[in-house]
């Protein structure tokens, strides 16, 4: 099957943008969130769903705002190659969510908070958590992670590009837990989400459309709240 060359739609300005906002989403707003939560609540309880659908609609539109050109032109690529995205996120989700479930048999010295937490969320909130994983956190984190990370980089190495994103991406997803909880073990667990970052990076190399990682990571995300759940 014939396979257009790969091409980044991000703009140098839109980079310039975006990497100021990665980094603010790396280092800065979730230490804001947690403050203004606290600030907001005092000695309450926190709804911690709402809460988070909050965050990331806040994130989701300046990501619109930021990266709006790009993503349009993204879309259009989608639809020009439909079979070959398609065909990346469905092969994606198959293989990215068989690993994930072997090695979830496997005995981590921490637990995996992640999967626990969508689903109190998804108990206390429905229908916001299901906004939340299945449409905030895909196109925020896709934007950034592949759009981004390996658009900037694809240009000069592709193997660079697809190891930064697929390891930079797994341990995003762990490492607030061992910085908040005081335990350098929960990085470990990066080593649950390598396959599904990897499946999600092969996916944008593949289809070269980032909705596409969008659509395989939604369906990622409800497969670890249908486990949880």
């Amino acid at each position: 099957m014939f396979h257009r060359s790969w091409k980044s739609q991000m703009t140098a300005s839109e980079r310039g943008r975006g990497l100021v906002f990665f980094l603010l989403c790396l280092l800065v707003f979730p230490r804001v969130n947690a403050w203004l939560q606290k600030l907001w609540m005092g000695d309450g309880e926190v709804l911690v769903a709402e809460a988070n659908v909050v965050y990331y609609a806040i994130l989701f539109t300046l990501a619109l705002f930021i990266f709006w050109g790009f993503l349009k032109k993204d879309f259009l690529d989608l639809l020009d190659w439909l079979p070959e995205n398609l065909v990346a996120a469905a092969v994606g989700l198959l293989l990215a969510g068989g690993l994930y479930a072997v090695l979830s048999l496997l005995p981590f010295p921490v637990a995996d908070p992640i999967s626990p937490q969508y689903a109190q969320e998804f108990r206390a909130a429905p229908l916001p958590t299901l906004a939340l994983i299945f449409l905030l956190i895909p196109v925020v984190e896709e934007t950034l992670y592949r759009g981004l990370v390996y658009g900037s980089l694809r240009s000069y190495s592709r193997p660079l590009a697809l190891g930064v994103s697929t390891v930079l991406y797994a341990f995003a997803q762990v490492w607030r837990y061992a910085i908040d909880f005081f335990e350098p073990r929960y990085l470990v667990l990066a080593l649950l989400y390598l396959p599904m970052s990897a499946a999600l990076t092969w996916c944008y190399d593949r289809g070269g459309s980032v909705w596409a990682c969008v659509v395989l990571h939604g369906g990622l995300n409800g497969m670890i709240l249908a486990t949880a759940l």
